[in-house]
């Protein structure tokens, strides 16, 4: 990969991964609109780890709570930490499963398609704004329950098809469930670490066993630029969501979308 190639592909990871506007699309995306050969599956998956840095960085004091949750389970105690990670990790259950179905049986590539992309971004557009905008703002992060992260887990499943966004899902379904736009959202992000965590750790058993060393620098420079960018936007997103919506991200979601499809229907 030339450097620009790389450069390109960290920054709009670190700035997509974590909004509601897919960042595998836009992944996938890039060597099209740049005319780069496609980066592949395991540059996508270097930068998601780099935004996975970020995410717990910015979450340190939930992670922290988590880990303390797992010592005290060990002990036979359980936490307010411990119940967090349960719930968590029973949220990522079901794309866990569904993910490794798809990917068995060779349908994860027949899915990266532009026309594809550009359908789901307007759809799961339009359904983030109707839930946005219709659904009541009653319950916050400590009433998150068993029933709601399992039904957010289940809505998880959707973002395996590119243009959906996981985020962009996960917070619908979040909001529709009645929480707040800034805890839907800090669900989601926390949902995001053992999905990617998971991701990761086969990217990385790909890259030992094929012996792929370049692949391998290059992946460490894109981590590096997908953390720092990715960082940022998560810090800039929760502090909109403090006191304005999701309307920004789904204007865009809608533009992108129909860009796409003029430009492959015309």
């Amino acid at each position: 990969m030339s450097l620009l190639h790389l450069i390109v592909v960290a920054v709009v990871q670190g700035l997509t991964e974590f909004l509601p506007i897919s960042s595998s699309a836009h992944l996938i995306l890039v060597p099209l609109v740049g005319d780069w050969p496609d980066q592949g599956p395991m540059i996508d998956i270097a930068v998601h780890l780099g935004t996975l840095g970020a995410v717990m960085v910015y979450f340190r004091q939930d992670v922290a709570t988590m880990f303390l949750g797992v010592l005290a389970l060990l002990r036979g105690r359980f936490t307010s930490g411990a119940r967090l990670f349960v719930l968590i990790c029973l949220g990522t259950v079901p794309a866990l499963v569904v993910g490794y179905i798809l990917a068995s049986q060779g349908y994860m590539e027949q899915l990266r398609s532009p026309l594809l992309i550009a359908w789901m971004t307007v759809l799961f557009g339009l359904l983030l704004w109707a839930v946005d905008n219709i659904c009541l703002r009653v319950n916050r992060m400590e009433q998150l329950n068993y029933t709601a992260i399992l039904l957010i887990g289940l809505a998880q499943c959707l973002a395996l098809i590119p243009g959906t966004s996981r985020s962009g899902i996960t917070i619908t379904a979040a909001r529709a469930l009645g929480y707040e736009r800034s805890d839907a959202a800090r669900i989601s992000l926390l949902l995001s670490i053992p999905i990617i965590l998971a991701a990761g750790t086969y990217a990385t058993w790909e890259v030992v066993q094929g012996g792929q060393m370049a692949l391998g620098v290059d992946a460490l420079v894109a981590a590096a630029l997908a953390f720092v960018t990715a960082l940022l936007a998560v810090a800039l997103m929760m502090r909109w969501l403090r006191h304005a919506s999701y309307t920004p991200f789904i204007i865009y979601r809608l533009a992108l979308g129909a860009a796409l499809l003029y430009w492959l229907y015309g």
